[in-house]
């Protein structure tokens, strides 16, 4: 049966994202079929991480239109996941203080911080055309995605 719900759909991806990355080391590859399977599902507008060099995220593997380069620590959603170590969700990017705009097109977005060795190595940003299109399921299966690749210490 085809996954009709946003959860279910989660539930669905979880065993493919373990698939995709079980037997590789790669870092870049792995990055790379997450975000790809994540776009694939959900059809988000942007699909994407962000990897710590320094004092600044710099763009990693992603899927959709052009992204900024580099985000410095604390600034914009990415920046300030980061630096607060925690999920954010903003259901209205336009009220966002400090919001980097990469992409007009982006209405709503969610940030979850990468952790290695409880140091944040990275982070995974989802953006969508969309207000209001994250919600607390989002954040939770995301987390878990973000868990799994720690898991096989893909990051």
């Amino acid at each position: 049966m085809k996954p009709t719900t946003k959860e279910e759909q989660y539930q669905s991806i979880l065993p493919q994202i373990q698939e995709l990355i079980r037997n590789e080391q790669d870092l870049i590859a792995n990055l790379a079929n997450i975000a790809a399977a994540l776009k694939q599902v959900f059809g988000f507008f942007w699909a994407g991480f962000y990897i710590v060099r320094g004092n600044e995220l710099v763009l990693g593997p992603f899927q959709g239109p052009v992204a900024c380069t580099r985000i410095p620590f604390g600034k914009g959603v990415c920046g300030t996941a980061w630096k607060e170590r925690r999920t954010i969700i903003v259901p209205d990017v336009e009220h966002f203080p400090g919001h980097i705009a990469c992409n007009s097109e982006s209405k709503s977005e969610i940030v979850i911080p990468l952790y290695g060795n409880d140091e944040i190595v990275g982070v995974l940003d989802i953006d969508s055309d969309r207000l209001y299109d994250f919600d607390e399921i989002d954040a939770l299966y995301l987390e878990k995605i973000a868990q799994i690749a720690k898991q096989f210490k893909i990051y």
